[in-house]
C-alpha cells in the first residue's frame, strides 16, 4: 500500500505528548495520564516509545518495554481517521525490528477480549494466544488475551 512509504517513525519526545494524548483519548476508554507518559519517557529505562508521522501529521504511536529477551508492547494507537490503512502493522513491524536489535527474542502484548479488530491484526501478524489475564483492565474489569510472537527467527520486514 502506497501510504506505508510515506510514514516516518521516530522516537517519541516530550514535545509530542499533546498529540499522543489526543490520540490516546480518542482510542481508549481509560487513557493514560500525561504523568504516565512523562514517567515512561524520562524514568523507565525499559521503555521505548515511537511516534509515526504521515505528511508531517502525528497519526500513531507505539510503546514497548524491552526486558532481557522479551519485548512487551505496552500501547499502540492510530488516530481514528487513519485507521484501516495498515499503519499499526507498520508500527508493529518497526517495533519488532527495533526489539530484535536490542536482543529480544519474543514479543508479547495484551488485548481486550472485545477488541476483535486488534486481535485480527495480531493474528495476521503471527501473534498467538498464550493466556488470559482476568479482569486486567481497570475501567471495566474486562479480561485481556495475552498474545506472543517469536521474533528471533524472523527475517527483517522493515528497516530500523
Amino acid at each position: 500500500m502506497e501510504i506505508e512509504k510515506s510514514l516516518i517513525i521516530e522516537p517519541m519526545e516530550i514535545r509530542h505528548l499533546s498529540y499522543v494524548l489526543g490520540i490516546e483519548k480518542d482510542s481508549f476508554p481509560s487513557p493514560w495520564s500525561p504523568n504516565t507518559y512523562m514517567n515512561e519517557l524520562t524514568e523507565n529505562s525499559f521503555a521505548h516509545y515511537f511516534v509515526c508521522f504521515l505528511d508531517e501529521e502525528l497519526v500513531a504511536y507505539i510503546g514497548l518495554w524491552i526486558i532481557m529477551e522479551e519485548a512487551h508492547i505496552t500501547t499502540i494507537a492510530v488516530t481514528p481517521k487513519h485507521r484501516g490503512k495498515r499503519i499499526a502493522e507498520k508500527l508493529i513491524n518497526f517495533a519488532i525490528g527495533y526489539a530484535k536489535i536490542q536482543g529480544a527474542k519474543k514479543m508479547v502484548l495484551e488485548v481486550r477480549v472485545s477488541n476483535f479488530s486488534a486481535q485480527k491484526l495480531y493474528k495476521r501478524m503471527d501473534f498467538y494466544r498464550i493466556g488470559l489475564r482476568r479482569e486486567y483492565y481497570s475501567d471495566n474489569k474486562e479480561d485481556a488475551i495475552v498474545m506472543l510472537k517469536n521474533i528471533s527467527q524472523m527475517q527483517d520486514q522493515d528497516g530500523v
